[in-house]
């Protein structure tokens, strides 16, 4: 292959998710903890640099997911469904907070190294490089502000107003 581009794997941030909730699924019964991990540095690693932040957020939502679904599992055949649940799910949440918390923050800092500060600049609408002056200039006019005229909202329930 030829040229400068980096060849390699890229997720979309959808991707990375899904990849994310297979592992941790699959190491769930065995190992939850190292294979959640595993799986938030493989997805920070192989996702999008554009996708990044939708990555980031996500790590304590799908481990939380998965562990739902797996004491699901392990309940239905209990002979108390809700105890077994209950019980499953305050286990499983307090053994793997430690590893909650590691995976997400090497999920950060992984992200931030690899671009997470440029992500968050755009969706705030930051500097980003010196944009030309006349660019400049329109971005000033855009960002002047219209209020609304008094009563836009209000609505009109039986026929006319009664201003009118």
């Amino acid at each position: 292959m030829t040229g400068t581009g980096r060849a390699g794997l890229r997720l979309t941030a959808r991707g990375a998710i899904v990849m994310l909730f297979v592992i941790t699924l699959v190491g769930m019964p065995f190992l939850p903890g190292p294979a959640f991990v595993a799986g938030c540095i493989a997805a920070v690693l192989l996702v999008a640099p554009r996708d990044l932040l939708s990555l980031v957020v996500t790590p304590p939502l799908v481990f939380f997911v998965v562990a739902l679904l797996v004491q699901l599992v392990r309940a239905l055949g209990a002979e108390s469904m809700l105890q077994t649940f209950g019980l499953g799910m305050f286990t499983t949440l307090s053994s793997g907070a430690p590893w909650l918390f590691l995976g997400s923050a090497l999920t950060l800092a992984i992200a931030w190294v690899r671009g997470l500060p440029a992500n968050v600049r755009e969706l705030r609408g930051g500097p980003g490089p010196a944009p030309a002056p006349a660019t400049r200039a329109r971005r000033r006019r855009a960002r002047t502000f219209d209020p609304e005229p008094e009563g836009y909202f209000e609505p009109r329930l039986y026929g006319k107003a009664a201003d009118e």
